[in-house]
């Protein structure tokens, strides 16, 4: 062969290996990241080959995302991380009433990925900025959450993962997401700092972009209750009343931050109780400070701040222990003053704070 046939065989295998390159990245942009998926792409393709080309932009149409948006919810989340979360298909968004600048009630944006030929499955999310301003941190606490890790606060429970913006923010702003999808709780955590991210970007505050969770805390196993060490607190021990103590167990997470929660009940019954225990060591939850407990009662050096919320200065900083439920009769804590007490002694020292009392 020679010199120039050879030069010119080179020239148009580097041009078919350029055209490939061009053409996977392509295919992952629209969602076909995986072989399978790209096999049947291929075979719909194949089908319709020798049919009008309007059949095969309506298959391109139904089973890709071809046209459609390469982010979504003013940039809270890209096609590709919203394709990880809920699969392949035709993104489509609503964010009529959305602004990743606002704090408003309702403010939040729906996205749903349509995926089918003819028979179409749907799945969605929703993206969703909110303020904790009065209620303190204790709706964010949850015994069933998996906690993040790292810089970044926040955490994934079955139903959500929320993330709160990065210092130099305000305090309390948290973005959330909720998915018609349970599991894949990684990729819920990372979509939930992404939108944070966005939403700090947005609004030109933060003096960092969170990272990524290096991992997530391990979700607490329900367990009998240890009544001399309640909820895992070393000598945490307060008086219960004997006549409310049959079928009880605990739930409690395995970290501490941003928010270590605790349940102990006898389970969802219609007669049920439970009671919660909450420690929030992260101050960016909630935008209370301990400035709005200043004229309030106080028990030691924590003051109630929020209904069934105290906050204290430890290390220099504010944390929040909280207490919620045991609403029935008879209540499993009698005295409510005494359990608050020895919840702020244990509860403190188990995380390192200066003596509350």
């Amino acid at each position: 062969m020679s010199t120039v046939g050879a030069e010119n065989k080179s020239e148009r295998s580097g041009d078919a290996a350029r055209l490939a390159d061009k053409v996977d990245a392509a295919l992952d942009q629209r969602g076909f990241t995986t072989r399978g998926l790209r096999v049947r792409l291929a075979a719909v393709v194949a089908a319709f080959s020798l049919v009008p080309m309007g059949a095969v932009g309506f298959v391109l149409y139904r089973v890709t995302n071809l046209g459609g948006p390469d982010s979504v919810c003013d940039g809270a989340a890209t096609a590709d991380q919203v394709h990880d979360l809920l699969g392949s298909g035709r993104i489509t968004e609503d964010k009529r009433r959305f602004s990743p600048t606002e704090d408003s009630t309702g403010n939040s944006c729906s996205v749903r990925v349509s995926s089918g030929l003819f028979e179409t499955s749907e799945k969605t999310a929703r993206f969703t900025v909110i303020l904790n301003s009065k209620d303190g941190p204790l709706p964010l606490a949850a015994s069933d959450a998996r906690l993040f890790s790292g810089d970044s606060a926040g955490s994934v429970t079955p139903d959500a993962a929320w993330a709160v913006l990065p210092e130099g923010c305000p305090k309390g702003v948290r973005a959330e997401v909720r998915t018609s999808e349970t599991g894949q709780d990684e990729t819920r955590a990372r979509l939930a700092v992404a939108f944070a991210n966005g939403v700090a970007k947005a609004r030109s505050c933060g003096d960092r972009v969170l990272p990524v969770p290096t991992n997530l805390s391990a979700k607490g196993a329900t367990t009998d209750v240890d009544w001399a060490n309640l909820c895992g607190l070393p000598g945490f021990a307060p008086p219960r009343n004997p006549e409310a103590l049959s079928g009880n167990s605990q739930q409690v997470t395995t970290g501490f931050t941003p928010i270590w929660s605790c349940t102990v009940g006898n389970g969802p019954t219609p007669d049920g109780w439970s009671k919660r225990f909450t420690i929030t060591t992260d101050p960016r939850t909630t935008a209370l400070t301990h400035e709005n407990g200043r004229d309030v009662f106080a028990v030691g050096r924590a003051h109630w701040v929020a209904g069934g919320t105290l906050v204290v200065t430890c290390q220099g900083k504010d944390v929040f222990f909280s207490l919620d439920g045991d609403y029935a009769s008879p209540a499993l804590f009698p005295d409510n003053d005494d359990l608050v007490r020895k919840f702020l002694a244990a509860g403190g020292k188990a995380i390192g704070c200066e003596p509350i009392l």
